[in-house]
């Protein structure tokens, strides 16, 4: 019986919130934001115009991160018909991130590496606290120190375990 994906709303918000908080980051020419009372910098974040872009991206992070996570195997990208989600799927012989080609709110930083920690922590519920752990881990070993703080701490007010 496999466990049910309690925090997936949690995490769905408290990542929406982030995203947002970038989205008012860019908006503003600045990258300079007050989070919680601590005036900090939020790197920029990629944006990808191509299915192609995001898997050069997805290579050069699993490269980046290969020795933390040796048995991750190879990650493919496929464009995804649909405009609602993106998804990470995998079985015996393949490991696949579905984007939507033809929306920009998947073709960014934040969504990808998302998907790509699902491959790095392929854990029951897909939500659960390993996964959140290894995708603040991963942001912020490929963005920086402040997007896995930004992180934490939105899921943390969103009581994400």
């Amino acid at each position: 019986m496999t466990p049910r994906d309690i925090q997936r709303a949690k995490v769905y918000a408290a990542e929406e919130f982030v995203r947002t908080l970038f989205d008012r980051a860019a908006e503003h020419g600045t990258r300079a934001i007050e989070f919680f009372g601590t005036q900090m910098t939020l790197p920029p974040e990629a944006r990808f115009a191509t299915v192609a872009a995001v898997q050069r991206y997805v290579d050069d992070v699993l490269s980046l991160v290969g020795s933390r996570w040796p048995a991750a195997g190879p990650l493919t990208v496929r464009a995804r018909r649909g405009t609602t989600a993106a998804h990470y799927e995998r079985d015996e012989n393949a490991a696949t991130i579905a984007v939507p080609a033809r929306t920009s709110w998947a073709l960014r930083e934040l969504v990808v590496l998302h998907e790509v920690a699902h491959h790095l922590e392929p854990c029951d519920p897909p939500h659960g606290p390993q996964f959140v752990a290894t995708f603040c881990e991963l942001a912020e070993a490929v963005m920086g120190p402040e997007v896995g703080h930004v992180l934490r701490v939105v899921y943390a007010k969103e009581d994400v375990r």
